[in-house]
């Protein structure tokens, strides 16, 4: 890429996390008041902010909807605040152990968990959802008590300026700092000792992450992605399966991490399939190009490699359906909008099926039975997301049981992770770790076991102190049964 950054030096950073960490320290206890302002404070940035949050995404990616900006990143950034300031209480309660051996209880021993915060979390946040995926996770760094370190994403670099500004409206650089600079600042920033850190992103960087995380044994909470399939059932009620599938294939230009990938489609029903989605798109997008509703691919690279696609699908004598309803000329524009394409029954060894997309193109496999598709799902690394439209619940139940992947939604796409009250994260090359709701007021804790001893101290009596003898042997009998 020709952009030019100006980068954050590591001693800068450090700097940073070390007067956060002393801060943190000083503080002692973070009370449920403070949490909660914490909280509040990050939905008066995103409230306050909207409208320059709204149009620097606008300006990084050429053109972005605006009610989808609104939708995806203004709208669901309050949600998962506001479900955690409902929320504080309950998840900051002790959880209560039942205490082992039973006899200790009776004395009077006492066994449970509290958890505590972690300290300063790091957030490495990326450039699809540029502001949704740097406060959803602040919902469980702040709920859990935490200050932390952002790096957002240097392809929306306008963006992260109206995140930096907006933040330092609010809050003190030693509660929430946000780090702008590109490729170098965000390998030094991975490679800080945070006491947690959240990296969401492509797989292939993930690995870097990693490997500069375990420089300094941190935890890492991975939000990946990979090629999310779909199974059509040969039952599916066509319409309403295009309509749903194609709504969110081209959300965001299909720039989603759990953008439906490829399709599973019945083989007598692939005709059916192709007019159905034609129609489910005209419905929605009567014309592209100049739709204010419609999202141009981020930038000129992105650009080039979705239509690198589709151009060696055509070399390799694949069938490329485009669905232009209004047969536009894409050749001529300001931004980078690309019709959606589906691509049916590429070869295996195309790029297509390699990589995952990230962008409105999608390869269409045709099969003849669900054990085609549930073994080939399973052949493949592990996915984010898995979608299965149909009715059967048999049919239903074997997808369930006989796949794994980080979530799954059933009769749509992409809506699990909409769920406050369900985990969202990935499994294998897809990810690690989870957040979300109470999920991630857990992940950004630290669970501390504690034991309280009765006031009487058995261990004599029990035997469980040398001299050992035959108080400790009867005791023991009873437990290895």
């Amino acid at each position: 890429m020709s952009e030019s950054y100006e980068e954050t030096s590591q001693s800068q950073m450090q700097s940073i996390l070390d007067r956060q960490r002393a801060a943190y320290l000083a503080e002692g206890v973070v009370s449920s008041e403070t949490r909660m302002d914490r909280l509040e404070r990050a939905v008066q940035v995103v409230k306050k902010h909207q409208k320059a949050f709204v149009q620097a995404m606008n300006e990084d990616f050429g053109h972005r909807s605006e009610h989808q900006s609104l939708f995806t990143d203004v709208a669901s950034s309050v949600g998962p605040l506001r479900h955690a300031q409902q929320n504080l209480k309950r998840w900051q309660k002790k959880d209560k152990r039942k205490v082992t051996p039973g006899i200790l209880a009776l004395l009077g021993a006492k066994a449970w968990v509290e958890y505590q915060p972690l300290g300063v979390v790091g957030v490495i946040s990326p450039w699809n959802f540029p502001v949704n995926l740097t406060f959803t996770p602040l919902a469980g760094v702040l709920s859990a008590g935490n200050r932390c370190m952002i790096k957002p994403s240097e392809y929306t670099p306008a963006t992260s300026a109206a995140m930096a500004a907006g933040f330092a409206e609010e809050f003190d650089e030693e509660e929430i700092a946000v780090i702008t600079g590109g490729p170098q600042t965000g390998a030094d920033f991975a490679g800080l000792a945070f006491d947690h850190l959240l990296f969401t992103g492509a797989t292939s960087v993930a690995k870097h992450v990693m490997r500069a995380a375990s420089e300094n044994l941190v935890p890492v909470t991975l939000e990946l992605g990979g090629k999310s399939p779909v199974i059509i059932s040969p039952k599916a009620d066509m319409a309403p399966t295009t309509d749903a599938l194609m709504a969110g294939k081209m959300m965001n230009a299909g720039q989603i991490c759990l953008a439906p990938d490829y399709v599973f489609v019945p083989r007598d029903r692939m005709g059916e399939f192709v007019e159905s989605s034609k129609r489910s798109v005209a419905k929605m997008y009567p014309t592209l190009l100049d739709n204010p509703d419609y999202t141009s691919v981020v930038n000129a690279r992105h650009f080039e490699r979705i239509n690198g696609y589709v151009d060696e699908a055509r070399e390799l004598g694949v069938e490329v359906v485009e669905i232009n309803p209004a047969d536009e000329d894409f050749r001529q524009q300001l931004a980078h909008k690309i019709a959606p394409t589906l691509l049916i029954d590429p070869p295996e060894d195309s790029a297509v099926m390699q990589e995952e997309i990230f962008g409105p193109v999608m390869p269409i496999k045709s099969y003849d039975s669900l054990d085609e598709t549930l073994d080939y799902v399973n052949s493949h690394d592990r996915p984010l997301g898995l979608y299965y439209f149909g009715t059967d619940q048999q049919e239903t139940e074997r997808v369930l049981n006989q796949t794994t992947s980080g979530g799954v939604t059933l009769n749509d796409v992409v809506m699990h992770v909409a769920q406050e009250n369900l985990p969202f994260g990935g499994v294998g090359p897809s990810g690690m770790g989870a957040y979300h709701g109470e999920d991630g007021f857990r992940t950004f804790s630290h669970a501390k076991a504690v034991f309280k001893q009765a006031t009487f101290n058995p261990a004599e009596k029990l035997g469980l102190r040398p001299p050992y003898g035959d108080k400790l042997m009867s005791l023991l009998k009873t437990q290895i049964k």
